[in-house]
């Protein structure tokens, strides 16, 4: 019987996250992520293996935690025409664009950043990407028909175009957030993208429900 761990693995993926977050998979070294996380190299590799393995890790479990996050938010939600909105303007309580640790919000989503610099060769990485955003679109989706059966969008609404679309945009945002795109142009995007795609009545923006 192995000795049981001494860590909280937890807090050591989350220390990991963030190394192989603010300086991409390549750059992150050996030595890196055991300064970040504490564990020497037996330690961290009897645990999660080699550095591939150890990135897999905390890759998946970064993605699950950002379709849950948008499924989880848009499930609680008393109508989904808000809950979508909230996606794209200023402080939502489920902003995706949110994270827990010492990343700058300059350095954009994980998921997208590592499907950007390792895709074309790493087709794990490739494949767990295709799969966290469909669950997105999925979700998004899945709002977009409540809050047409709702009656806050038009009857005629296709709701698989406009929640992929609705995807489409949220991710460009997340990669826009790592050219120091403005606060205020950000605001304008989110803006424009709920006055155009996602409106309330004209009685709501009045009474400014």
């Amino acid at each position: 019987m192995g000795r049981p761990r001494k860590f909280d693995e937890e807090q050591v993926l989350r220390a990991a996250r963030d190394e192989f977050w603010q300086k991409g998979y390549a750059a992150t070294s050996l030595d890196d992520l055991t300064r970040a996380t504490g564990l020497g190299k037996g330690s961290l590799y009897g645990a999660f293996g080699d550095k591939h393995q150890l990135f897999l890790k905390v890759l998946g479990a970064y993605a699950h935690e950002t379709s849950d996050g948008v499924c989880e938010a848009v499930q609680r939600g008393e109508r989904a025409i808000v809950v979508l909105r909230g996606f794209f303007t200023p402080g939502p309580p489920d902003d995706v664009t949110q994270h827990n640790g010492p990343v700058e919000v300059t350095r954009g989503c994980f998921l997208a950043n590592s499907t950007t610099e390792l895709a074309a060769r790493d087709p794990e990485v490739t494949g767990r990407a295709r799969a966290t955003y469909q669950a997105v679109e999925d979700c998004f989706t899945n709002a977009v028909a409540r809050a047409v059966a709702e009656g806050d969008l038009p009857d005629d609404t296709n709701p698989r175009e406009l929640g992929r679309l609705l995807l489409t945009i949220q991710q460009g945002l997340q990669f826009l957030l790592k050219t120091n795109m403005t606060a205020a142009a950000m605001r304008e995007v989110g803006r424009a993208t709920v006055d155009r795609l996602l409106p309330l009545s004209a009685a709501e923006k009045e009474f400014g429900k």
